[in-house]
C-alpha cells in the first residue's frame, strides 16, 4: 500500500492589526480565513481495525484542528502581545470579546506557522503532517511546507 496524503478545508473569521506596519492593515480589520491542512501516512491495513483504509479519518483530524484553531481564532481578535494594542486588547477583553494575544506579528505568514505547531503536536505517531495553507484573501495565501523545515 502507498503513502496517501489527505487534505481537509476549514472556514474562520477572524481580526487583526498589524502594529508598526506602513500600509492599511495597521488598523484593525478581520479576514474569511480558508485553512488546508495534508497530513500523510498510509492507508490502515489491518481488517479488524474500524478505521482500514484511511490514514487517518476526517472527523479525527477534523476535531483536532477544530480544537487548536477554529474555536479558538473564530471570531477572535488577534493582537502581537508586545505592541501598544494591549490597551485596546484589555477594553475589548473588558466588554466581552474574544482576543487573542499572540506572541507573534498575526500576519498569515505568523499565523500558518503557529497553526503547524499547533496540529502537529495534536496527530497520532504514525501520522506526519505535511501541509498547512492559510488563505486571507481570494489571491493571498500562505503556505507551510514540512519539508520546507
Amino acid at each position: 500500500m502507498g503513502t496517501i496524503r489527505i487534505t481537509k478545508q476549514f472556514n474562520f473569521e477572524t481580526g487583526h492589526a498589524l502594529f508598526g506596519y506602513d500600509g492599511k492593515c495597521r488598523n484593525v480589520h478581520g479576514h474569511s480565513y480558508k485553512l488546508s491542512v495534508t497530513v500523510i501516512g498510509t492507508p490502515i491495513t489491518d481488517t479488524s481495525h474500524v478505521k482500514l483504509g484511511m490514514v487517518i479519518d476526517f472527523g479525527d483530524l477534523k476535531k483536532i484542528v477544530k480544537e487548536e484553531i477554529v474555536e479558538r481564532f473564530d471570531h477572535a481578535t488577534v493582537f502581537n502581545r508586545n505592541t501598544p494594542h494591549i490597551e485596546l486588547a484589555e477594553e475589548l477583553t473588558a466588554r466581552g470579546h474574544n482576543v487573542i494575544l499572540a506572541d507573534y506579528q498575526p500576519t498569515s505568514e505568523n499565523m500558518v506557522i503557529d497553526f503547524a505547531a499547533k496540529i502537529k503536536a495534536r496527530l497520532p505517531g504514525h501520522i506526519r503532517l505535511h501541509s498547512v495553507k492559510l488563505q486571507e484573501t481570494d489571491s493571498s495565501f500562505a503556505e507551510w511546507f514540512a519539508s520546507d523545515n
